[in-house]
């Protein structure tokens, strides 16, 4: 009789486990259900998925590499300019005769900058990195505001670059691209030393910094990733598009932000990660999808992205109260290691200072 209390709190506490760490994935089924139940001859169809696959693969992207420097607590608000100038470049560059390989590389070039000035300004100059993407971000609009003299920037584009966007096998490429690049990723942040020492990072750079994990190194990087895959998106987005706009990417902020920040409820509760991320994304897209097949006026998508957003930042913090807990011991472990003849705290792949 003793154990009955016994194992119903076990088996609450894993159902309690399971329920964080799949949440997402169990509300996108729901979701899809529900959808198909209210809309049978439209919602559960493979051209509607097909056209939520192409059409949310750059939101997908985007929210990738918002998740990068987010992994070390930084913020990327530059990820929707460069995005924006991205597919302005990719189109107004070939027309003036450059091929489009070598406008791919000099786009993606131009992202890898873009990082490595924002890592300057976080990382050496010691400015906020939601002020210093900010800042860039803006210049970076004013730029393209001028290439585009605020009208839409048109070209010839060869059938090359615009299968960029195609379907190969029934699928979307742009879903391909995001595929790969969340098992890159993934690899990366879950398995390489990179991933640990940015993740540590971002829970404590104390900690980081006793044993050897540079800031200015692993920060500035994540920045570069985060800008050269924002890149990418805006040059797939110009071969969805094929005209460029100085107008397009602010409305993928909000979205990519949200997608990141709720994320961070699932797979891996208590911080971002890869397919937590992909997760959000697919639900936020089943859901605007559906609401918009059922009537839902045209800015339902914005507060419903504001909504979620609140929404998300407040299961973040609530998940990741276990390890603002934990923090404690951390803490105490810190100021035992940093006691004259102490020893840091051991990380694996880290160096010794």
């Amino acid at each position: 009789m003793k154990s009955t209390p016994a194992r119903h709190t076990r088996f609450t506490a894993r159902a309690t486990h399971f329920v964080s760490v799949w949440g997402l994935l169990i509300l996108l089924i729901l979701l899809i259900a529900l959808f198909s139940a209210l809309k049978p001859e439209t919602f559960p169809t493979y051209f509607n998925f097909r056209a939520i696959i192409g059409s949310k693969s750059i939101e997908a992207m985007a929210a990738l590499a918002i998740m990068i420097p987010i992994a070390a607590n930084r913020f990327d608000l530059s990820v929707a300019f460069v995005l924006g100038i991205s597919q302005v470049l990719a189109i107004g560059l070939q027309g003036m005769g450059l091929p489009w390989p070598l406008v791919v590389v000099l786009v993606l070039a131009l992202g890898a900058l873009v990082g490595f000035i924002n890592g300057v300004l976080v990382t050496v100059v010691g400015i906020d990195s939601f002020i210093a993407t900010l800042g860039t971000g803006t210049v970076l609009l004013g730029v393209n505001q001028w290439f585009t003299g605020g009208q839409q920037v048109l070209a010839r584009l060869p059938d090359s670059f615009i299968a960029l966007s195609g379907v190969v096998y029934g699928v979307p490429l742009p879903a391909v691209y995001v595929l790969i690049i969340s098992i890159v990723l993934w690899i990366v942040l879950e398995f390489l030393p990179m991933g640990r020492f940015l993740y540590v990072l971002g829970i404590n750079p104390r900690a980081a910094e006793l044993n050897g994990i540079s800031e200015r190194k692993y920060v500035t990087a994540a920045l570069v990733a985060s800008g050269m895959l924002s890149a990418w998106a805006g040059i797939v987005l110009e071969s969805q598009l094929q005209v460029g706009q100085s107008s397009v990417g602010m409305e993928y902020l909000l979205p990519a932000f949200t997608a990141a920040l709720l994320g961070a409820t699932a797979v891996k509760p208590g911080r971002v990660n890869v397919w937590g991320t992909v997760l959000a994304v697919a639900v936020l897209a089943v859901t605007v999808a559906g609401l918009n097949q059922l009537g839902a006026p045209f800015f339902v998508e914005a507060l419903f992205n504001g909504v979620t957003l609140i929404v998300a930042v407040g299961l973040a913090v609530t998940a990741s109260k276990r390890q603002i807990r934990a923090g404690t011991s951390a803490d105490a472990a810190e100021k035992k290691a940093s006691a004259p003849g102490a020893q840091p705290l051991p990380i694996e792949g880290a160096r010794n200072p």
